[in-house]
């Protein structure tokens, strides 16, 4: 198989708004200067009228977040359940008004009148770690991603990674198809955030996930594993290990987790391997 190269058919544009430079002084007493930092907004998403959540974000592709944040939360079950999505706001303050369809509202507003409902009787904690721990879909198993398509990965990222690369202080998410090429990337302060962005661009632009894989430059807990397994994508490359529990969630669920080690070879630690 040829070794993957990078065709970077969606790039995000280049760093607008999403940075600034701020000046400071050397502890050393040389003189001052300037150095570009990533920008944070807060980020109030509203469904249908009713606000849902407010969320620290980069203020870079917007649209992209919303729509992956509400598929990978579980809020609706696919982008034809989001129909319009209007973003208002300037500075550190955005809003984001969500219309999405009357079924996914209404199992939004029943899961919410649950979450009250059991407030004041002791069992919200009950409720909170039946969150935390969703039943979600599982996987059919799907064979793992030739060795050759992860040589070099790390500079090829990095190529897609225009803010990290003006600012730093951000992760992405990038997104490789079934034939071994680098497509997308999102950046994003929370690593969070950059997945949403991504799966958000994958389902806007319509892009066929199968066979593919989603690359991510942080480190690897339970909630990625899960919006990995609402997105239907079948393989996560992580350049950093894993938490024990993500894991776990990876073997039972049937996701392709790899850790890539900056000078060893590539880790898989789903599916488990016989010792």
């Amino acid at each position: 198989m040829p070794a993957p190269h990078s065709a970077p058919l969606a790039t995000a544009d280049a760093v607008p708004s999403a940075s600034q430079d701020y000046g400071y002084a050397a502890l050393d007493g040389s003189e001052p200067a300037r150095a570009a930092l990533a920008e944070e907004v807060a980020l109030a998403v509203a469904y249908n009228g009713v606000s849902q959540a407010v969320m620290l974000v980069s203020p870079r592709d917007l649209e992209d977040f919303v729509v992956g944040f509400s598929v990978a939360s579980g809020i609706v079950s696919g982008i034809e359940d989001v129909f319009d999505i209007q973003i208002q706001g300037d500075d550190a303050a955005r809003h984001a008004h969500v219309e999405i369809s009357s079924r996914a509202f209404w199992a939004l507003k029943d899961h919410r009148r649950q979450l009250a409902g059991t407030s004041g009787c002791g069992l919200c904690g009950v409720e909170a770690v039946d969150q935390a721990l969703p039943e979600l879909p599982v996987l059919a198993p799907a064979p793992l991603p030739p060795a050759a398509w992860l040589e070099g990965l790390r500079q090829r990222i990095s190529d897609l990674q225009p803010l990290a690369q003006h600012s730093g202080a951000v992760h992405a998410a990038g997104f490789m198809n079934g034939q071994g090429e680098l497509l997308l990337a999102r950046e994003d302060i929370g690593r969070h955030n950059a997945l949403d962005k991504l799966i958000g661009a994958l389902l806007r632009q319509r892009i066929d996930t199968r066979g593919g894989l989603v690359v991510m430059t942080s480190r690897c807990s339970l909630e990625l594993i899960q919006k990995m397994l609402r997105a239907g994508i079948h393989t996560l490359v992580s350049f950093s290990a894993p938490t024990g529990l993500a894991c776990q969630w990876a073997r039972q669920h049937h996701l392709n987790l790899i850790h890539l080690p900056h000078h060893s070879a590539p880790r898989v630690y789903s599916p488990a391997m016989e010792i």
